[in-house]
């Protein structure tokens, strides 16, 4: 019996001494923090998801009351966001910009783009890219595995018929997306702008043509429609100036391939 109590006190000691440390040691290392950067954290959309250049919200939150980052840095949260947190700091938010959506700038889905092969191997479209040039002949084309689905926090991306479709609803521009995809083949735009050039195919027509049946060809029958000289054509292909667009979808209308949508 008394070895037992022996070992209990020994126990019961080694605890005392061992919360004394702690104890101690809270006190001598204690690093007061800011309340404000709590305050700034419940402001911020909470995915972590990196857009703002800091790791995390909670690396994001110390950044702004540290007077390293703008009120304004957390895309996610929007303009709501950024006048609460602007209203912690004592601060004002500024004129909100536009909210920005990310676009998908290509249809080359199955049965559109041409297949150069079958690709069978670990679904990664940056590993994909690398083999051959990818399983598209488009050099340009969404390669479809899914890598910007799997880098969205807020479930704004699906794919469907080999090709990443995004909900603009679900989309907060956080830019993950736009970083994961190895073609460049997402961009982020005004949530406004929904006239949209869905390719980038700078080869010329005839061979845009060969691997893609809705690539554009940079005939430049839009730009000779738009009234408003909206649009461009560089490199092979259409682009529209947003700045200049009234969005009233002439250009989409008279476009021979179809690659022009408004929705």
């Amino acid at each position: 019996m008394m070895p037992i109590l022996y070992a209990g006190i020994v126990l019961a000691v080694i605890g005392l001494i061992f919360g004394l440390v702690l104890t101690f040691a809270s006190k001598a290392f204690h690093v007061d923090v800011d309340e404000r950067v709590t305050q700034v954290r419940e402001c911020c959309a909470g995915a972590n998801c990196g857009a703002c250049g800091y790791p995390g919200c909670d690396g994001f939150a110390a950044a702004v009351v540290a007077g390293e980052a703008p009120v304004t840095g957390c895309k996610p949260a929007g303009a709501e966001g950024a006048r609460k947190i602007a209203a912690i700091m004592g601060t004002d938010a500024g004129a909100a910009e536009e909210r920005q959506v990310a676009r998908v700038l290509c249809q080359g889905m199955k049965g559109v783009a041409k297949e150069r092969y079958t690709y069978d191997g670990y679904k990664s479209c940056a590993t994909a890219a690398s083999i051959a040039g990818g399983p598209k002949d488009c050099r340009f084309a969404c390669i479809g595995l899914g890598d910007c689905a799997d880098h969205c926090a807020f479930g704004a991306i699906t794919m469907k018929d080999g090709i990443a479709c995004i909900d603009p609803d679900k989309c907060t521009a956080c830019g993950a997306c736009v970083a994961a995809c190895p073609r460049s083949v997402i961009k982020l735009m005004p949530a406004s702008q929904n006239v949209i050039v869905r390719c980038r195919n700078s080869d010329i027509a005839r061979v845009a043509r060969s691997v893609c049946m809705d690539a554009c060809i940079g005939c430049g029958r839009c730009k000779k429609e738009c009234q408003y000289d909206a649009i461009v054509v560089e490199n092979g292909f259409a682009r529209i100036l947003p700045e200049k667009c009234t969005r009233c979808g002439a250009c989409a209308q008279v476009c021979p391939c179809k690659c022009i949508t408004t929705d």
